[in-house]
């Protein structure tokens, strides 16, 4: 049976991941959203704890070594943890303790990792934020991380659905960020007060 969903027609504890393939803006959005909702205590944005070095770009997050990831792992530190391109992820306690508490948490998620996601936190919004495919291989192309054929296994890979999960509200990111983050923006204020 799937978890309930965290609804615009019901206020209370909820984390919101918020997926999609990379180079879709995921970090931009993010971020616009946290500088819009300020100080905004009832609404978390989540540091992830993340084997890679803290200025390889993107999301903020807590950087550390695997020795150190895993030695957190063993003592309970995470919520919820996976792995992805290499690297070991992390969602900290303290966001089941906010998400308990009533509070919302918007978490930079993955597709890979929904299904323990949904395990770990019981009510759920998943936003998925999308793009033409065309426009998505440019950002990734100018990223220069990956060669063409990374690419085109990237632009391959399953949307975000997945069974036993609600479907994501999705987001197209193919204009201009500030549209895709107002309308992120709306949709947590909805989702944080129940309207």
């Amino acid at each position: 049976m799937p978890p309930p969903p965290c609804t615009t027609e019901r206020a209370g504890g909820c984390l919101i991941p918020i997926v999609g393939p990379s180079g879709v803006g995921k970090d931009t959005l993010i971020e616009k959203a946290r500088r819009a909702f300020g100080d905004r205590h009832d609404i978390m944005f989540v540091r992830r704890t993340i084997t890679r070095p803290a200025d390889a770009g993107g999301e903020d997050h807590e950087a550390v070594d695997q020795a150190t990831f895993q030695r957190r792992l063993a003592d309970g530190a995470f919520a919820v943890h996976w792995r992805a391109h290499g690297l070991s992820y992390g969602i900290p306690n303290s966001v089941r303790d906010h998400v308990e508490a009533g509070g919302l948490a918007v978490v930079n998620g993955s597709r890979h990792a929904m299904p323990a996601i949904a395990r770990a936190f019981p009510v759920l919004h998943v936003v998925e934020i999308t793009a033409d495919p065309a426009i998505l291989a440019r950002r990734l192309a100018v990223r220069g991380r990956e060669t063409a054929e990374m690419i085109a296994a990237r632009l391959r890979r399953p949307r975000a659905g997945a069974p036993g999960l609600p479907l994501p509200t999705e987001i197209d990111n193919s204009g201009s960020p500030e549209e895709a983050a107002a309308r992120l923006v709306a949709l947590i204020g909805k989702l944080a007060t129940g309207d």
